[in-house]
């Protein structure tokens, strides 16, 4: 199990001491000393052990999540700060890229401002941990293209004209919508990668992050129930649905005339997305592709795939 985590020992070190400084645990003495699988039906454990090699290693994952935590933090802090990430927390494994857009969004809103500074500092801390976390292993920050890529989203969602464009950063309103493409697929995102993470120590902290987004996710859609923006909001989540495969789970703020802030099933449950069906929002587009859309050169790490 700690041997799929990282690239070497030294990566699976850093990470454990970086995951209990701040209070997630480490692998217990009988994960490490669990002895190999030696069950009656031995041809069932192969069968598991293949299987599980054959998976992305939890390092991988991560790296997945480090590529979406770049690109929510790069949106929010050009939104709240009229700039970027530090250079120092851009480097690593693969093309280091630039990001395209992002300026000072003028909020109308106290509140709105205060709660779009709590999620930049928020998303800037997730990408400070999980480099620190990954160590050595760690991917750069890939190019982002946070200008365009919102004019195609919004073109394919109906929200404005094939001729228009469409600038996040022009008014809270704008920002809120963009927000919103995000967050929803943020909180699915870690769901979905929660079963393909085998040690506990990852899985808790990748929990820890998928509350947080929860938290953000439900702050944005709140702000925009109270503008009366559920319309607009519908359109985009419909274009995510047609964007990331046939299952036709997302949901926009209203259910028959009531809010809807949290978009579960009839369980209460949140849904989950592939790696895959993320990929295919975030590439803005439905294929089996390598880039596009917000990564204008796809990602960094093995993770890279849509579909």
């Amino acid at each position: 199990m700690i041997g799929r985590s990282a690239e070497n020992g030294a990566d699976r070190r850093r990470f454990l001491q970086s995951a209990g400084a701040l209070g997630l645990g480490v692998v217990g003495a009988s994960v490490l000393t669990a002895p190999a699988f030696a069950g009656p039906d031995a041809s069932t454990g192969t069968a598991q052990e293949a299987a599980a090699a054959a998976a992305p290693s939890d390092g991988a994952i991560l790296n997945f999540a480090l590529n979406l935590e770049y690109l929510e933090a790069e949106f929010y802090l050009h939104a709240v700060n009229g700039e970027g990430l530090a250079d120092s927390f851009t480097t690593g494994k693969g093309a280091r890229g630039g990001v395209t857009g992002g300026r000072a969004v003028k909020f109308d809103t106290p509140a709105i401002r205060q709660y779009a500074q709590e999620i930049a500092n928020d998303e800037r801390a997730h990408v400070n941990f999980l480099r620190g976390a990954l160590g050595n292993a760690k991917v750069s920050r890939p190019a982002i293209n946070i200008r365009d890529s919102f004019t195609a989203a919004a073109r394919a969602a109906g929200l404005i004209g094939q001729t228009d464009t469409f600038d996040p950063y022009a008014n809270e309103n704008n920002f809120l919508l963009a927000a919103f493409l995000f967050e929803d697929v943020g909180v699915t995102a870690y769901k979905g990668a929660a079963p393909l993470i085998s040690n506990k120590t990852y899985l808790e902290a990748a929990a820890g992050i998928l509350a947080v987004e929860a938290y953000h996710a439900a702050t944005i859609r709140t702000s925009l129930f109270e503008k009366g923006m559920a319309a607009q909001v519908k359109k985009l989540s419909d274009a995510r649905n047609a964007l990331d495969g046939p299952l036709n789970d997302d949901q926009g703020l209203t259910v028959e005339g009531r809010a809807n802030i949290n978009p579960t099933n009839k369980s209460g449950i949140a849904f989950s997305r592939t790696p895959g069906r993320v990929l295919n929002i975030v590439y803005l587009n439905p294929g089996k592709v390598s880039r596009g859309g917000f990564y204008p050169k796809g990602l960094n790490g093995d993770v890279r795939v849509s579909g």
